[in-house]
């Protein structure tokens, strides 16, 4: 039995590196825009959310550390959806999602026991950290190792 819907159409979308972003105290992630494949999320929008993380980390909103990590922005429908991702505890992968349905972004509420975590065209960019995340952990871990990490990035591909 399947729970996709009889009349729901698959579509492709665009997984896209975007230049990385740094938020205090010392947190660097990685980009992905995630859209239609005939769309571009609009430079603005990406602006936005870029002054949105900053001001979330330096509030402590989003509470980050000396972090390495990822973030993901889906233009989802008529939503952004913002994933922020960070790698702790050696081997484990945090997450805040955000959804900005108008006019600002708000924390999505996560009080659920059976959460959504990742849509099909978000996982290409997981996959592709988690597969990164390992290099790293088997590598010096040093400063060469981190501008490794963070130069590791999906450039475009279409899930």
């Amino acid at each position: 039995m399947s729970s996709v819907c009889a009349d729901y159409k698959h579509i492709r979308k665009i997984v896209e590196a975007a230049p990385a972003v740094a938020l205090p105290p010392g947190t660097d992630l990685k980009w992905y825009n995630i859209c239609r494949e005939e769309a571009v999320i609009p430079a603005q929008v990406q602006q936005e959310t870029r002054e949105f993380l900053r001001a979330e980390a330096a509030s402590g909103r989003l509470a980050l550390g000396d972090e390495l990590g990822f973030v993901i922005l889906h233009w989802a429908g008529d939503a952004f959806l913002l994933m922020v991702c960070t790698w702790r505890n050696d081997n484990e992968l945090w997450e805040t999602v955000y959804a900005k349905h108008a006019a600002r972004f708000e924390p999505v509420s996560r009080d659920e026991s059976h959460k959504p975590t990742y849509c099909v065209w978000e996982m290409g960019a997981v996959l592709h950290e988690q597969q990164a995340w390992s290099r790293y952990l088997f590598s010096a871990r040093d400063q060469e190792a981190q501008r490794a990490y963070l130069a590791d990035q999906v450039s475009r591909v279409l899930v």
